[in-house]
């Protein structure tokens, strides 16, 4: 087998998911957009691991394996936080989640800032 198309396939791939995570406002495109890379980085591993006789036999595809873990457990966490990001803000747009918390109106106090000045 050629791994010419493979890698290629991979690359465009990658690309393709780099290119959705910089570009996309919405923030379950941007999660599709990372198990799209998440893919190329399989697509890669078993190609490696069926050209390169490696010293572990199938190693490719156990690392693969674990990718595939990693990103079930990366998009139940990443839809668990676009949810709840949705019920308080009602938008799912990554360009307007504040990255601070604002002064609670209610309780009349400021909420503790997320830096290294915080501390002191």
């Amino acid at each position: 087998m050629r791994p010419v198309i493979p890698y290629v396939t991979a690359a465009l791939l990658f690309g393709l998911g780099v290119y959705g995570v910089l570009r996309r406002r919405n923030a379950v495109l941007v999660l599709m957009s990372v198990e799209l890379m998440l893919n190329a980085v399989n697509l890669i591993l078993v190609t490696a691991d069926t050209t390169a006789r490696a010293v572990l036999p199938h190693s490719g595809q156990v690392f693969a394996l674990f990718v595939v873990v990693l990103a079930a457990a990366e998009i139940g966490v990443g839809l668990a936080i676009v949810l709840q990001l949705y019920r308080l803000r009602a938008t799912v747009a990554v360009d307007e989640v504040p990255l601070t918390e604002s002064p609670d109106p209610v309780r009349g106090r400021e909420p503790a800032v997320l830096n290294s000045e915080a501390g002191r």
